[in-house]
């Protein structure tokens, strides 16, 4: 069986494809193929709380591809998700409806909690020490999303303004970072030793580029090592000289700074990365629904 999600995010759209094979005690979830498009919408909505003509045309143009796809690898089901961007763009709720019209596609815009639960329907927290406290982070382009766990539960949970390409567009955003670390202090002071889990193509680029055998974790050391590294470079030499594709040369100097900062606040010595995403996590609950149904 194949499942699709699309995760429209304010940098780039997804869609993912998945085989689900129904063994037991637990289904095995493979992925087959991912399709990413650079469309930006955080650009305009960031700069002017609006999805410009352009982009509209060009999602659009997206999703009706993506339509067609899922129709040639005869998916089960399928579920498209927005988030900050769309969120936050006055005329988002337009957009939805033209999708629908034009790409007969239905779009849920979902709020920052929602995202991080759909993510953690992964089983993320089945891989936690039920003694520890974790501190998930995910960084998109338009929101951050943190979530803790301590002894294995949801303590707390919040999404903040603090996002890759709405740093780009917004250089003034020191209110929405005091906030966050004002929070994350609130929140974590009682524990010590809190162990962060990151999400999102920023966090899985930054391993790769750590050179690790073992590119599941990283420290905060060589986070920081990795930030004056590529701090080096213009965004013309991020591409030329690192490999990295256009719209991540920009954005992976923003994120790194981004997870520094939270990490640095929790005192967290060390990131995990799963390497799942948004995703993954709605591949995960359609499969749920679809046993539910069945």
């Amino acid at each position: 069986m194949v499942f699709a999600a699309i995760d429209i995010g304010s940098n780039a759209v997804r869609l993912l494809f998945c085989n689900v094979y129904e063994k037991e005690p637990a289904p095995i979830i493979k992925k087959s193929s991912l399709i990413r498009v650079p469309i930006r919408l955080g650009e305009d909505v960031f700069k002017n709380g609006l999805i410009s003509d352009e982009k509209a045309d060009r999602l659009v143009l997206a999703m009706q591809a993506f339509k067609k796809l899922m129709l040639v690898y005869n998916v089960v089901t399928f579920r498209a998700c927005a988030t900050s961007a769309m969120r936050e763009a006055v005329n988002g709720p337009q957009v939805v409806k033209r999708i629908k019209k034009e790409a007969e596609i239905d779009i849920e815009i979902i709020k920052g909690d929602v995202e991080a639960e759909i993510i953690f329907s992964t089983h993320l927290s089945d891989k936690f020490n039920d003694k520890k406290s974790y501190l998930y982070i995910d960084v998109g382009g338009g929101s951050s999303e943190i979530t803790l766990f301590s002894k294995n539960k949801k303590t707390a949970s919040r999404s903040f303004n603090i996002g890759t390409i709405r740093m780009l567009q917004q250089k003034d955003n020191k209110d929405e970072f005091n906030r966050m670390k004002k929070w994350i202090k609130v929140h974590t002071k009682d524990i010590k030793n809190t162990i962060a889990i990151g999400t999102g193509g920023n966090i899985n680029k930054l391993s790769k580029l750590a050179n690790k055998k073992d590119i599941k974790n990283i420290s905060i050391e060589k986070l920081m090592e990795l930030d004056a590294y590529l701090n080096k470079f213009t965004y013309q030499e991020r591409i030329e000289t690192l490999g990295l594709n256009p719209d991540r040369a920009d954005v992976i100097v923003q994120a790194t700074a981004i997870f520094i900062a939270i990490m640095k606040t929790a005192g967290t010595k060390k990131i995990f990365i799963p390497q799942t995403g948004l995703s993954d996590g709605i591949i995960n609950l359609l499969y749920k629904d679809f046993q539910k149904k069945k």
